[in-house]
């Protein structure tokens, strides 16, 4: 199974999502993979020790320079968590593919050999829907919306929307919205219920039961490059992810 954490506007908790959910899933004995796209790498940095130890990346072998990607995957520093690492040299593949007859298909392909090995593959995207995020659909079995409870939270969601069924068309026909998440969200203001009933009204059944609530704790977590469930396991965060995790296992079974 194979999941994209896709949303073009930044700062909606795509990573804290990505890594924390990955994490769940392994906590539950699943064989789980995360790959980090997304050029900034803050999956990576967030979850490996000294990621600039390691020579080569994701953007080498999305570039075909020999490696395979079981050779940039490396073990996290969560338990039981794979991290397929990239580094700001990712930045120049979409400049570096364009015009390539097979560009929107190489992560497709790289993960051809190892895809069987695990249970969940989950993918950190930039905040951009250029090729790396085509690449990372593409890819895929289904998507995951992060959206921030914030007045102009349904800003450019139909730019996603309109891509999404662009991929459908053309290269992923199975492709399917596995749901939408809300992210920093604060129950204590009217605010923030407002949006999730505007939330409501577009995305319907597709709205994750489970909200994720702001946290100092998930902001604090990826400074010591531990999960929300080491770092402080009791947490609301950590309680909310785990019920995320869940809901993914339920809803990609039916």
């Amino acid at each position: 199974m194979i999941i994209a954490i896709t949303n073009q506007k930044g700062g909606v908790g795509k990573t804290t999502t990505s890594v924390n959910v990955s994490a769940a899933m392994a906590l539950m004995g699943k064989k789980v993979l995360l790959i980090d796209t997304d050029p900034q790498a803050h999956s990576t940095i967030s979850t490996v020790a000294n990621p600039e130890r390691y020579e080569r990346s994701l953007y080498d072998v999305l570039m075909k320079r020999g490696e395979k990607i079981e050779d940039i995957i490396v073990r996290s520093n969560i338990p039981g968590l794979d991290m397929a690492i990239t580094k700001i040299s990712m930045a120049k593949l979409e400049p570096s593919l364009i015009g390539e007859i097979d560009g929107h298909f190489r992560l497709k392909d790289a993960l051809e050999v190892v895809k069987s090995k695990y249970h969940y593959i989950f993918i950190d995207t930039p905040p951009t829907l250029g090729l790396i995020t085509l690449n990372a659909l593409v890819a895929s079995n289904y998507i995951l919306i992060p959206i921030q409870s914030s007045y102009l939270c349904l800003e450019g969601t139909d730019d996603l929307l309109e891509t999404i069924e662009k991929v459908r068309r053309i290269a992923n026909p199975n492709l399917k919205v596995l749901g939408v998440l809300v992210t920093l969200y604060d129950k204590r203001t009217n605010l923030a219920k407002d949006v999730v009933e505007r939330i409501r009204r577009v995305f319907g059944a597709k709205l994750f039961k489970t909200f994720i609530s702001k946290s100092v704790k998930l902001e604090e977590s990826p400074a010591y490059k531990e999960s929300i469930f080491t770092y402080a396991p009791n947490s609301i965060g950590a309680e909310q992810y785990k019920k995320v995790a869940e809901e993914i296992m339920h809803r990609a079974k039916s």
